[in-house]
């Protein structure tokens, strides 16, 4: 096979201004901290600093949940065709700002400029249209005839997806009527600081949204505070466990989707290269930073052999490097903190007798990179296939009948999603029975869509995001 060499073909960073220091985006305008804290975000790419960002305290989070509770008054009184025109203008101005806002998530997350540009922009302009279609039609959602907006939701972002996790969050708030007080990661603040100017340029009132920055401290602060009607939160099921340990004996909405430790279940009559594709998709996507990630590999015995060689092959096609060059496949890892975490995990596999592969693959010499790599010949009792690792490390597990497939897919305290790979219809069906998560893909891997529900089981959350049925979390029903 033919070997193509790659010219650099980098984005401009010039399309993106990035001022020195950000405030909290509260009522409508920014503004320093109470106790002037701040704190830098980097570039995980090259380790240099991006802006200083507010670091939002007890007395912050208490003047912006006040001021969305102001808001509400006004904002959930607006006929959903009104409020629909506003979702509308957010959603064209996203389409128009998106270069900016790729160039900006990859800078200040670490994704290939690729997939912030091709995959998550767009999502996030189509999160905004698809609610804006349901803020006058919420009467026909199937929650009665009038249903009515809870209040204030204090929502909680992840640094994986921070524009459109935020997408997920702030659209199904709006179109019914709540307010919002948003917290993005500490790691991936400047996308969210960026969406605040997007408010202002769309003419949203005053104390809709409010964006809050800061470490764990400010999100402790944000869930605990009792102007709160709705807790949305995507991350960590550690912090999941504890936020609803938070919220528990109090009136308070909540959905949690948290981590994931997915299958994506290769049989022997499925077709090898389009598999081998996805399984590519599926763990190393955003440098495996997913919640349903495909980080576990079941294969069927027979083809088990085939399947290494081709996915192999293709894993040594990956290119890692620049964020910003349009061909990379694989960016950087989102932090110091994150690979720490990744590279324990993978000396774990090792050190209980995993076999680890990884194609040659020259890292660059600053930021924070890992190679793509995976395990074989593991077992269910590797900490590699039971943990969460984020990170772009894929185990390969094999099973020889549909019901052993089943058994170890099941065989996690997670259930966030799978994927199943053959050729007959009804296995589909009947695997999509019995399989316990959230999301099940079929002969694709990672496909999203504003009008599909996304959530998990057991340790990965409870709720949906996404769909009619996200409409719900932001109800009174």
């Amino acid at each position: 096979m033919p070997v193509f060499e790659y010219a650099p073909a980098p984005e401009s960073r010039a399309v993106v201004d990035i001022a020195p220091s950000y405030g909290l985006f509260i009522d409508g305008e920014f503004g320093e901290a109470g106790d002037g804290k701040v704190f830098k975000t980097l570039s995980p790419s090259s380790e240099e600093v991006l802006s200083e960002v507010a670091q939002a305290g007890a007395e912050d989070v208490d003047r912006a949940v006040k001021a969305a509770r102001k808001a509400f008054t006004t904002w959930s009184a607006l006929p959903g065709s009104e409020r629909a025109k506003y979702l509308f203008r957010i959603a064209r101005i996203i389409q128009e700002r998106s270069r900016e806002l790729a160039v900006l998530e990859s800078l200040d997350n670490g994704k290939p400029i690729r997939e912030s540009r091709d995959a998550d922009l767009p999502l996030v302009a189509a999160h905004f249209f698809y609610y804006a279609g349901w803020a006058d039609k919420l009467a026909y959602a199937g929650y009665g005839t009038d249903p009515k907006p809870l209040g204030v939701a204090g929502q909680i972002i992840p640094w994986n997806f921070p524009l459109l996790m935020l997408a997920w969050k702030i659209a199904p708030a709006l179109a019914t009527g709540n307010t919002v007080v948003l917290k993005p990661a500490e790691t991936t603040p400047l996308s969210a600081l960026f969406f605040a100017d997007i408010c202002r340029q769309a003419g949203l009132p005053k104390g809709v949204v409010n964006i809050i920055t800061g470490d764990g401290s400010t999100g402790a602060e944000l869930v605990a505070h009792p102007g709160i009607d709705k807790v949305a939160f995507t991350g960590s099921t550690e912090v999941g466990k504890a936020i609803a340990r938070t919220v528990a004996g109090t009136k308070k909405k909540v959905t949690l989707e948290l981590g994931g430790k997915a299958a994506n279940i290769v049989f022997d009559d499925a077709p090898i290269d389009q598999a081998v594709e996805g399984i590519i998709g599926g763990i190393f996507f955003n440098q495996g930073h997913v919640c349903c990630a495909g980080s576990r590999l079941l294969v069927q015995e027979s083809v088990q052999d085939e399947l290494l060689d081709a996915l192999k092959r293709r894993m040594g096609t990956l290119r890692v490097g620049d964020p910003l060059d349009k061909n990379t496949d694989i960016g950087a890892i989102n932090s110091a903190e994150q690979l720490a975490r990744i590279r324990a995990l993978a000396d774990a596999g090792e050190a209980e007798g995993a076999e680890r592969w990884a194609p040659e693959c020259e890292l660059p010499s600053s930021g924070y990179w890992f190679a793509p790599t995976l395990f074989t010949g593991v077992t269910q009792a590797h900490r590699i296939a039971r943990e969460e690792i984020f990170g772009p490390v894929l185990s390969v597990l094999t099973f020889r009948t549909p019901e052993e497939a089943v058994a170890k897919a099941n065989n996690t305290p997670y259930g966030l999603s799978a994927g199943i790979w053959t050729e007959k219809g009804s296995r589909i069906l009947w695997m999509a029975n019995k399989l316990r998560a959230g999301v099940v893909w079929s002969n694709t891997f990672n496909k999203f869509d504003p009008a599909s529900p996304f959530g998990g089981y057991k340790e990965s959350g409870y709720g949906r995001e996404g769909g009619r049925h996200g409409l719900e979390a932001y109800l009174d029903v």
